[in-house]
């Protein structure tokens, strides 16, 4: 909610941040920051987790003017100090549950509330990828950013295609979610757990579920466990801390004679409209080229 001289804006914690004025100077979680440039908003500046480095990862940047905004660093580098030095009136983090902000330790976020308005988007497996939208939308809304009808009809069509696409195999092809953890072992995605991979299931596509055990988002197996699973399409986790999935050597999907075509995937994906259509477009691609084989 804003007038002429205030701005607030209550957050999924059911905390409100307010300030005199509109802010303008945006400190973000790298994955916060790329989805609210989606809708117009540029932050001064991102951070990362404690999987990031030094440099921000490409995979979760999206199209952000990365020679425009500041990377301030993640895991031990942040401090409040490097934080704020931009001098952010705003600060965007996300949540995966309970309100603890993601990429930064409890005593630093304690700080950092303490000298700045926080703004806390829960992007959890509690939440559907269209709630999570939503709420990055209202937030860039009340910090000026446009609305894109064309961003939600282009959604639309790729949610259509998508459906219509995956209809055209009746039994359904085989999807696997996974992220490569090394040559021995790979992560895999329990789909129920992941909003975007749920939107993929609503529109009719198969995914294939690890066995029941340890992990609550995942499941460690090792490859020739992965390979088991027969997937016809792989969504590989393509953010920088996960070994791309061409350099491992064993076992290959093709050993059992099958030829699985992989989508590149980001598991913190951007909650826009633009980017969850591209998302869908991929995905579409690989059902439409593997229904053809």
């Amino acid at each position: 909610m804003t007038d002429r001289s205030t701005w607030s804006f209550a957050d999924d914690r059911g905390r409100p941040a307010a300030a005199d004025r509109r802010p303008s100077r945006v400190l973000a979680y790298i994955q916060a920051g790329a989805t609210l440039w989606d809708h117009g908003i540029c932050p001064e500046g991102i951070f990362g987790s404690g999987h990031d480095g030094a440099e921000p990862d490409r995979a979760k940047t999206g199209a952000l003017p990365l020679d425009a905004v500041d990377y301030r660093g993640a895991g031990d580098g942040l401090d409040v100090e490097t934080l704020l030095r931009g001098a952010p009136d705003l600060v965007v983090a996300v949540s995966y549950g309970h309100g603890q902000l993601y990429g930064l330790d409890t005593e630093t976020a304690k700080y950092l509330e303490e000298r700045v308005p926080v703004v806390v988007i829960d992007v959890g497996q509690a939440r559907t990828l269209d709630q999570v939208s939503r709420r990055f939308a209202e937030l860039a809304q009340s910090l000026g950013g446009a609305r894109e009808p064309d961003a939600t009809s282009g959604l639309d069509a790729a949610r259509r295609r998508l459906r219509a696409v995956a209809g055209t195999r009746p039994e359904g092809l085989r999807v696997v979610a996974l992220s490569p953890a090394d040559q021995e072992q790979a992560y895999i995605a329990r789909p129920q757990m992941w909003p975007e991979l749920r939107v993929l299931a609503e529109l009719g596509v198969r995914l294939v579920s690890p066995p029941d055990g340890a992990g609550v988002n995942w499941a460690t197996v090792g490859w020739a466990d992965a390979a088991a699973l027969e997937p016809d399409i792989v969504l590989t986790d393509v953010r920088a801390h996960a070994v791309p999935l061409v350099e491992i050597a064993a076992p290959a999907w093709q050993e059992t004679g099958r030829r699985a075509r992989t989508v590149p995937w980001n598991p913190e994906p951007l909650c826009s409209p633009q980017a969850h259509a591209r998302f869908l477009g991929l995905v579409a691609d690989a059902v439409e080229g593997a229904a053809g084989d």
